[in-house]
């Protein structure tokens, strides 16, 4: 009988959403689910978008260039120049999704074998993405206590080998919320520029940004034009998940030229996306206003609601809507089966993302989870709620 690859073995499932069943059975039994496991935003699309969307009178939904539409790189470029960005067209890539730019990062810069420099905990899928590339991740341990900062450099130095090719980071930060000052991003441009590396920067949460914080890009580091990679998205920005657009921008010429064959290769990126991502950038600045205020909100609410809960730690995000926080269990992914499977308070039960899947140290987590404060206010309380009452009887606290 024929077997599995060694490559799909190997392959991690997402502790994202390895839990599904155990919630799908949850709700089966009549249990109502608060979902902070995954940053599927309830905040509503811009209205512009939509319309979009009703709007289209093409006739045949044709494939686009493959490396998007060159009105929607162009209007997108002019975005970029506004926030200070200084690219044009042919600098940027459109992909299916935010993912599709970290894969194409990925094949256009380093070889099978290769590795690149991540600090953990980061977001699962970039050690998907890396094996599927065959890449090999080395981490870089930052630390709860101090809010998930920059590790040192020297922690970077350490681990530099011949085969060292890239650092990644992911600003502001998905799971942490951490916010990379710009000081941070200089130092890690001395750096790149000493070994000669790619500097990735994964940058879809720029527009969450909170208590006075702001979002300085990797693209503005001078003397990176060679060095310095932007993966963006419409997901989160415009509560766009399942819009699948994403953008790999770069003024190196020839990672461009290389990521685009892989563009050919699958075709063209989605068109009806194309048309929502281009339509979107019409949104008009109350809309983000009212997305920031919320979030600051339910930000502010949850970290609170949290640190009040005997034993737990969560430190507050400077941006994007995620916080790694310290629980007194004994391992999360058992805990968070547990609150899904075995657990629930008037009827009611919450779903976590163990963090043990976004570190690639192996050990690191155990006690820790991520909280995704993507509900209103109620939901959160509700949920937090939940989450008290189930540290009271969880048999494996610590």
């Amino acid at each position: 009988m024929p077997t599995v690859s060694t490559r799909g073995m190997q392959m991690p499932a997402s502790p994202i959403r390895k839990l599904v069943p155990y919630a799908e059975s949850a709700k089966k039994k009549g249990i109502k689910v608060y979902h902070l496991n995954i940053g599927q935003p309830d905040i509503k699309t811009p209205e512009v978008a939509l319309q979009a969307i009703r709007n289209y009178d093409g006739k045949v939904i044709e494939y686009s260039h493959s490396a998007g539409n060159e009105s929607y790189r162009r209007a997108l470029a002019a975005n970029y120049t506004k926030l200070g960005i200084e690219v044009n067209h042919n600098q940027i890539l459109i992909t299916t999704g935010g993912s599709e730019a970290v894969l194409f990062a990925l094949f256009s810069c380093l070889n099978p074998g290769d590795e690149i420099i991540i600090p953990e905990p980061f977001y699962t899928n970039y050690n998907a993405f890396a094996l599927t590339a065959n890449v090999v991740v080395k981490p870089i341990t930052s630390n709860i206590k101090d809010g998930f900062a920059l590790p040192p450099i020297s922690d970077f130095e350490k681990v530099i080998t011949p085969r060292t090719k890239a650092i990644m980071v992911c600003n502001p930060n998905n799971p942490t919320g951490y916010l990379y000052s710009k000081e941070e991003l200089y130092q890690l441009r001395e750096l790149v520029l000493k070994h000669d590396l790619f500097l990735f920067a994964d940058e879809v949460y720029r527009e969450f940004c909170y208590g006075g914080n702001e979002h300085f890009s990797v693209m503005k580091l001078e003397g990176l034009e060679q060095h310095a990679i932007m993966m963006d998205s419409v997901s989160k920005r415009y509560s766009e998940c399942g819009v699948r657009i994403g953008a790999l921008v770069t003024r190196n010429e020839g990672i461009i030229q290389a990521a685009l064959k892989y563009a050919q290769a699958r075709l063209s990126p989605p068109s009806l996306g194309q048309v929502v991502g281009e339509a979107s950038l019409q949104t008009p600045p109350d809309y983000f206003k009212e997305v920031y205020d919320e979030y600051i909100n339910r930000r502010d609410f949850v970290i609170d609601a949290l640190n009040k809960i005997p034993g737990v730690f969560a430190p507050k995000p400077k941006g994007a809507f995620y916080a790694i926080v310290s629980l007194p269990i004994d391992d999360s992914d058992k805990f968070c089966q547990w609150l899904l499977e075995d657990f629930n308070y008037k009827n009611q039960t919450v779903m976590l993302a163990p963090a043990s899947g976004f570190y690639a140290t192996a050990g690191l987590g155990k006690n820790e989870v991520r909280i995704a404060y993507v509900l209103k206010t109620e939901d959160l309380r509700n949920a937090v709620e939940c989450l008290a009452e189930a540290l009271k009887v969880y048999p494996g606290l610590k």
